[in-house]
């Protein structure tokens, strides 16, 4: 029998140590558990389009992906990526020295701000965040520091002045994020050209989450920090498939960027997975290549469940931001007598069938998320429908 070493030593690694269990896999177990609609974690619950579903089929068949596919990612799909960021955004990468495939997005922020930070480094991030951004940033040695989008006239916003004021000496990127997970934000033209003008004036990498660059509503527009002008050479730019394509599960991400950058990640992604989903990447190439028609059917289809939600939400007397972006909704549940976003959704399955978010969990600054409750409207309608009359009932 091995013997127990003496040493008090906790086994995890310090830097993880604070984030324990996700709160994705607590809520989607409760969901489990009482049989209740989980709105919570943020996967849809249909395929996306047959012919994509069989253009991996058809991979799989023809033994294109079975084995290691190349490092960087396939060709056909890595020619795909940089033809959809050109025929969309008008940016031009080479597909053999700007493009890198990743498992998902999730192993390209990893792989990225293990890339570029050294420990002490800090990265300004957009607060409430994605929860593995902090993770990441811990992994690699740098410190987090957050900077607040907060409630005003039905959205959540950026203070510019705020941004500003956070960067210091030690700042090495920032991390954006737009769409915006949790809270729906899109950011204006305004907000970019100027997180795009401090990053220049400060010589500041900066990394931009755009895997909800599809679903954007209203007057809303996605548009890529890279476009600015001085960004194209510093910004690390993530895109996904799963978001776009309804294939959360092939884990199918990628990154664009200057040269030197994306040889930078790619130094730090060999040792992660190394490569990942073969045949799904011929797949996504094929995906990437869908007339415009589909993704404006993708977006109003999204719309019409996001004001279906919205709706249903509003009625059950929550404060409800309707998002310009993504498809999360971010509610305040003051208005219904309460406060504690944790203890509402842990009951919420009991008193109502359905799960949701608490959104404290995407901040550093607990208190300031306390009264947020984030619900994902990426389900069937009649999925929806039935989570907003269980929700009126409450």
């Amino acid at each position: 029998m091995a013997r127990m070493t003496s040493s008090s030593r906790p086994l995890l690694n310090r830097r993880l140590a604070e984030f324990g269990t996700t709160i994705f896999a607590e809520m989607s177990a409760l969901a489990l558990s009482t049989g209740s609609i989980n709105l919570g974690q943020g996967f849809p619950d249909t395929d996306g389009p047959e012919e994509i579903r069989e253009a991996a089929v058809r991979a799989l068949r023809d033994g294109r992906g079975n084995q290691y596919p190349p490092g960087p990612g396939v060709p056909e799909l890595r020619t795909a990526i940089a033809a959809h960021q050109e025929r969309r955004y008008g940016l031009s990468y080479d597909p053999d020295t700007e493009v890198l495939v990743t498992a998902g997005a999730t192993e390209a922020i990893a792989a990225t701000l293990l890339a570029l930070l050294e420990p002490g480094d800090e990265v300004i991030a957009l607060e409430p965040y994605y929860d593995s951004y902090a993770a990441c940033i811990a992994m690699a040695g740098g410190t987090r520091v957050p900077v607040t989008l907060r409630p005003h006239e039905g959205s959540f916003r950026l203070d510019l002045d705020e941004l500003r004021a956070a960067v210091t000496d030690r700042t090495r990127l920032l991390l954006i994020n737009t769409p915006h997970n949790p809270t729906g934000t899109v950011l204006t033209r305004a907000e970019l050209a100027a997180i795009a003008e401090l990053a220049v004036e400060r010589d500041l990498l900066v990394v931009t989450d755009e895997v909800y660059e599809h679903l954007v509503f209203d007057n809303a527009e996605h548009l890529p920090l890279a476009t600015f002008p001085g960004m194209r050479e510093r910004t690390v730019t993530i895109g996904s498939a799963g978001k776009s394509f309804s294939f959360t599960g092939w884990k199918v991400g990628w990154v664009t960027s200057a040269p030197g950058l994306v040889t930078a990640v790619r130094s730090a992604k060999q040792f992660l997975t190394y490569v990942s989903s073969g045949p799904f990447q011929y797949a996504v190439a094929e995906a990437l290549a869908l007339p415009d028609s589909y993704f404006t059917a993708v977006r109003e289809d999204m719309l019409a469940k996001r004001d279906l939600l919205a709706t249903g939400l509003a009625e059950a007397g929550f404060e409800v931001f309707r998002p310009a972006g993504t498809y999360f909704i971010t509610t305040d549940i003051r208005p219904l007598g309460e406060s504690d976003g944790f203890a509402f959704c842990r009951a919420l399955p009991e008193r109502a069938g359905v799960v949701a978010i608490p959104n404290a969990v995407f901040y550093d600054h607990r208190e300031a998320g306390a009264p947020f409750v984030r619900f994902a409207f990426c389900k069937r309608t009649e999925v929806l429908e039935e989570a907003a009359k269980r929700l009126r009932a409450m």
